[in-house]
């Protein structure tokens, strides 16, 4: 099930991806996030709770959350 996740966006931080986490799920897409690795060793590996998040979708989801976000 995880295999087919792909990124949807990257977002500035946790609270800006648990807002397009919740607009995918009124519309029935489930989505996972993550932290990225950008800016890694910044902060000598340990997450500092912020941060840029990744936001991962089913690929069979994607074109639709794409439409759905305003993603590209």
């Amino acid at each position: 099930m995880t295999n087919d996740l792909v990124r949807l966006k990257v977002v500035a931080n946790e609270l800006e991806a648990e807002i397009v986490r919740s607009l995918l799920a009124t519309e029935g897409i489930e989505s996972l996030l993550r932290y990225t690795d950008f800016g890694a060793g910044s902060v000598d590996g340990m997450p500092s709770g912020g941060g840029p998040r990744e936001i991962l979708v089913h690929a069979s989801d994607l074109e639709a959350a794409r439409e759905l976000v305003g993603s590209e």
